[in-house]
Parts: structure tokens; C-alpha cells; sequence
């Protein structure tokens, strides 16, 4: 039984990195739509956030027969609660690349109203957060947790700076104002995605270590 227990933790594993590599995808192209001007992924991104919701039943489903059939031992049964809330949090990821999409093709509907300067800064960092956090969760690579954790403060530094630098725009130029507003809800879904990667990273700690960090970063 033991065996077969492993195996199933194995497939789960692979489950969750099969949808986290979905989502990374959805998260790449649509920032490439974004900076690239181009609106032909729109499509491929609504499919494949059909096969992350048809998955995260699935990845649901098979946590809740694992603790059922095997009552797992305190560290397997850390790992469990763990993938179900990053399947969560991967359910939620994909859920901003596909309100991005929404604002995008808003946005490509007008001429650019600024050059983009910090906001691919921004989108390069959450992306490269939220794969390495998926990276420390096969790892349960606890010191790349930590360092995601710190990250998110300097994209809420970008994020801030594009918010700020679009109001003013709008306050002198109204005609900006469409534009503009899309641009901050976008900037806002970067951040979360951020923010998504930061409790990701605080799961690997909670299943290699069995520390819930959550509020207690600063400690």
C-alpha cells in the first residue's frame, strides 16, 4: 500500500505541474500580446483556461481520495493540504491572464497613449516569480521560497509607480482616460499574479518545513 501511496503522490504531483505549465503559458502569451500588439492568442487562452478549471476538479477530487483512503502521515498529509492550495492559487492565476486578456484587447483597440517602460519590468518579474515558485515546490526548495517572498515587495514598487503615473496622465488629459484606466486594472492583475506567486512559495515552506509564514513575513 505504501507503494501504491507513492505513486499516486507522484501523479498527483505531475498533475499539479501539467496545470502550473498551462498557466505559465496563459501568463507568457498574454503579456506578449501586450507588449507585441498581437490579439491572436486571445482564443488559446480561453481553451486552455477550460483545461485549468477541468483540472483543478480533477486535482481536487484525487486530494480528497488520498486522505480519505490512506489517513497520511503528518508530512504527507502536509504535502497534501499543500497541493490543494496551489491548485487554488493556480486556478486564480489563470484567472488574471484572462482578465489581462479582456483589458488588453481594450487597450490595442487605441493608439498607446505612453511608451511601456516599467510595466514589462513588472510583468517580466511576476512571471519569473510564479515559475520559480513552482520550481521550489517540486524542489520544496525552501531558501528560492524565501527569496519569491521578498520579490513581491519591489513589484508593488512598479505597480505603484504605473498607477501613479497614469493618474497624472488622465488628470491633464481626459482623452487619455480609456486607455488608461485598462492599463491600471492590468498593472493590478500583474500584481496578483505576483501575489499568487508569494503564496505559493509560503506552501513550500508549510510542506518542507511544517511553518505557516502567512502574516509573519516580517518576523
Amino acid at each position: 500500500m505504501d507503494r501504491h501511496f507513492d505513486e499516486e503522490l507522484t501523479a498527483l504531483k505531475q498533475q499539479i505541474l501539467k496545470m502550473g505549465s498551462l498557466v505559465e503559458n496563459m501568463v507568457e502569451e498574454v503579456f506578449r500580446s501586450l507588449f507585441e500588439h498581437d490579439m491572436s492568442i486571445f482564443e488559446m487562452l480561453r481553451q486552455n483556461e477550460q483545461l485549468v478549471n477541468t483540472l483543478q476538479m480533477e486535482i481536487d477530487e484525487q486530494v480528497l481520495k488520498l486522505i480519505a483512503l490512506h489517513q497520511p502521515t503528518a508530512s504527507d498529509l502536509r504535502f497534501l493540504l499543500g497541493a490543494s492550495k496551489i491548485n487554488a492559487e493556480l486556478e486564480r492565476v489563470g484567472d488574471h491572464a484572462i482578465s489581462i486578456t479582456h483589458r488588453v484587447s481594450r487597450v490595442l483597440e487605441h493608439d498607446l497613449i505612453k511608451p511601456f517602460v516599467d510595466m514589462p519590468r513588472m510583468a517580466d518579474m511576476a512571471r519569473s516569480m510564479f515559475k520559480e515558485s513552482l520550481n521550489a515546490f517540486v524542489k520544496l526548495d525552501v531558501d528560492t521560497a524565501h527569496l519569491i517572498l521578498y520579490r513581491d515587495d519591489q513589484v508593488n514598487r512598479l505597480r505603484d509607480t504605473i498607477v501613479n503615473e497614469l493618474m497624472k496622465m488622465m488628470e491633464e488629459d481626459s482623452s487619455t482616460v480609456k486607455v488608461a484606466m485598462n492599463l491600471i486594472l492590468i498593472a493590478n492583475n500583474i500584481e496578483k499574479i505576483a501575489d499568487h506567486a508569494t503564496n505559493i512559495s509560503e506552501v513550500v515552506i508549510f510542506v518542507a518545513q511544517g511553518k505557516d509564514i502567512r502574516h509573519h513575513l516580517k518576523s
